[in-house]
């Protein structure tokens, strides 16, 4: 099968991808810039990578379904109802009647780059616990997608590591986005070994060149550095390199595919739009691994998914649709 950059039809019900782990409110300035001190005011928006991700896949004509726990709150209603609104299967989210869905403060730079504070004192999304998991749900996937952010903390740590080993169990393609948020771990330490205690049981795993850096404390343009991080039993190893595209790796082939430049004004959800459109095309294909020429294509629709996030405010309002990827792709850089 041709990947969708190229037009094919997209993924069926067969090829479902489930998202493991949180989803927030971002409250993002309503001005570029700003310290939030200085923010007159804030644009309410969805968030959390996992759920990003499972929206992206379902916007592009993939099946998704997110697994994970909000607050029994106006928040966390709404957030399930923005998954159901964008076509994911909402089987196995859950509600907390004790812990509130959790926020997160985002400071965007001028340059669209942002910081986030976050209010999770715990939040639900930290409450899952291994016996309230979907195991049926995780069972009937093509691919099982998380974070780290899920590691953080018992008992949803537990969880994770149960939904792992189950998918692990079931064959399952396991697809793996750090999302370093370093404010959320106790110290710099704690992050980088708990995001590595997982590493080696993933078949996919997409990093950022800053991402890298902080892994390996190394140079990240470095190959090295990047192939430090490379394992036997590893699929694909991909860098995303912000609008400079992607690098990849498989044991065969490796190479980088260039990005495509546009307005950005805010960086939030771009790398979930190019993972999640990732996703689509390995469950339709998962040849895509062994087939450097398939790969490229795909990548090719990635960088196009995530430079079309950051052309607006939000994470999922931003994210694109097929026909939105390809016509920037038929212009070029």
């Amino acid at each position: 099968m041709a990947p969708l950059g190229d037009g094919a039809v997209a993924a069926s019900a067969d090829n479902l991808v489930v998202s493991f782990g949180e989803m927030l409110i971002d409250f993002v300035p309503d001005v570029a810039g700003l310290s939030l001190a200085e923010s007159g005011g804030f644009v309410k928006a969805p968030g959390g990578a996992p759920a990003n991700v499972a929206c992206a896949i379902s916007k592009l004509g993939g099946s998704s379904a997110f697994l994970g726990k909000f607050g029994d709150d106006e928040f966390g209603h709404m957030l399930v109802n923005i998954l159901k609104q964008n076509g994911v299967n909402a089987e196995g989210c859950l509600f907390d009647q004790h812990a509130r869905t959790a926020l997160a403060f985002v400071t965007l730079k001028k340059n669209g780059e942002r910081e986030f504070m976050f209010y999770r004192n715990p939040s639900a999304d930290m409450l899952l616990t291994e016996a309230e998991l979907n195991l049926d749900l995780i069972r009937r996937a093509k691919i099982f997608h998380y974070g780290s952010i899920s590691l953080i903390s018992e008992p949803c740590r537990g969880a994770h590591l149960a939904a792992m080993r189950a998918a692990k169990a079931a064959g399952i393609l396991c697809s793996y986005d750090p999302n370093v948020r370093l404010p959320l771990w106790p110290s710099e330490e704690a992050a980088r070994a708990g995001i590595l205690s997982i590493w080696k049981e993933a078949d996919f795993i997409k990093v950022s060149d800053d991402e890298v850096a902080f892994l390996t404390q190394g140079d990240a343009s470095d190959e090295k550095n990047v192939l430090s991080l490379w394992f036997d039993g590893l699929k694909l190893l991909i860098v995303t390199d912000g609008d400079k595209g992607c690098r990849y790796f498989t044991k065969d082939f490796k190479g980088s595919v260039p990005g495509y430049k546009v307005n950005t004004i805010d960086t939030t959800g771009a790398g979930d739009a190019f993972v999640g459109s990732l996703l689509v095309n390995v469950a339709r294909d998962d040849n895509i691994f062994h087939n450097e020429e398939k790969l490229r294509e795909a990548l090719k629709f990635s960088n196009a998914c995530g430079a079309i996030c950051t052309t607006q405010k939000g994470a999922i309002p931003a994210l694109p649709t097929v026909a939105a990827a390809q016509e920037l792709i038929a212009k070029g850089n």
